[in-house]
């Protein structure tokens, strides 16, 4: 089932470079990870646009809100677990003044499996959503940055948060024909018995866990949340409402991740029996990020016990 194999990475690199070329006032900054986060492809074509502020994270959000507040549109690449060193000035330099900066981070999740848990961010999306102002985004594959990335620099104000593996991503959207709205989100499958929330990589999984528990006769919707923070509150209470049973997956901590984010909804507009799927600790080495998730249980397997104690 998973098809071809596309990097994300790579994907973001080439449209940041035509960005660049559309909005003359784009800037990137980088702290020294431009050829890892492939922010260096900007570099090449916009030499002058482009700052490498080495290893200093901090100064890299002061610097980019001081461009912001010029009139500067500034793209600050990063790897997550690195980014959220600079939390603080984020909250104070970026969201509390409302300042239109983009974080798109790579690295995220489990990707960057060689490395342990130093390296793999887990945490990053509750710390994210919790701040006023910060937009969330998690786009599932290359074909859902194409949608995404655009919209988000030609039309979305304000500081967002945008977050991108490091390994190659399984095709999941490919061939679907949607458009990207922030708030929104987007049906994979359409189910009856139980309903599938994620966004991701993992939501991989999620199809196969539906697949696999269409041969036991249940019908499985899947969901791509892709806009975290703003949340489709309505979609969520439909699925809720036409399921009566909810399991999310995601490549972070279950603590303040997606399955709280969704958890929130569900408990104020249509309360129904949830199970989450994913992470509660630290990550480790491995030879790639399937390993991990995998030994982490954040895989389809997971899924689908998930779905079977709700049916019990």
């Amino acid at each position: 089932m998973q098809g071809n194999i596309y990097s994300m990475r790579d994907t973001f690199g080439k449209l940041l470079v035509e960005m660049g070329e559309k909005l003359k006032d784009i800037v990137v900054i980088t702290a020294d990870v431009g050829d890892s986060s492939r922010a260096s492809y900007f570099k090449e074509k916009f030499p002058d646009r482009y700052f490498n502020v080495g290893i200093s994270e901090q100064d890299m959000i002061d610097f980019a809100a001081g461009l912001s507040a010029t009139g500067f549109k500034p793209v600050v690449v990063d790897f997550a677990m690195f980014l959220m060193r600079a939390w603080e000035q984020i909250r104070n330099a970026v969201a509390r003044m409302n300042l239109d900066v983009k974080f798109v981070v790579t690295h995220s999740g489990y990707s960057d499996s060689g490395d342990g848990s130093s390296h793999q961010c887990l945490e990053d999306i509750s710390l994210m959503r919790v701040l006023p102002n910060m937009k969330v985004i998690i786009p599932a594959d290359p074909a859902d940055i194409r949608r995404s990335f655009p919209v988000i620099m030609e039309e979305l104000r304000g500081p967002l948060y945008y977050r991108v593996g490091r390994e190659y991503s399984p095709s999941i959207t490919d061939g679907l024909e949607y458009d990207f709205k922030l708030g929104k989100a987007y049906v994979l499958k359409e189910g009856d018995d139980v309903a599938i929330m994620g966004a991701g990589v993992v939501l991989w999984d999620a199809l196969r866990a539906a697949e696999e528990l269409e041969k036991k006769g249940i019908s499985a919707s899947v969901i791509n949340l892709l806009s975290i923070k703003p949340i489709d509150e309505q979609t969520i209470e439909y699925y809720a409402r036409k399921t009566g049973r909810i399991v999310t997956i995601e490549e972070h901590s279950i603590y303040g991740g997606i399955g709280s984010a969704v958890s929130e909804v569900v408990v104020k507009r249509y309360p129904v029996p949830m199970r989450f799927v994913g992470a509660t600790g630290f990550g480790r080495s491995a030879r790639s990020q399937r390993d991990l998730l995998d030994f982490y249980g954040i895989n389809y397997k997971s899924i689908i016990s998930s779905v079977m104690e709700l049916l019990k």
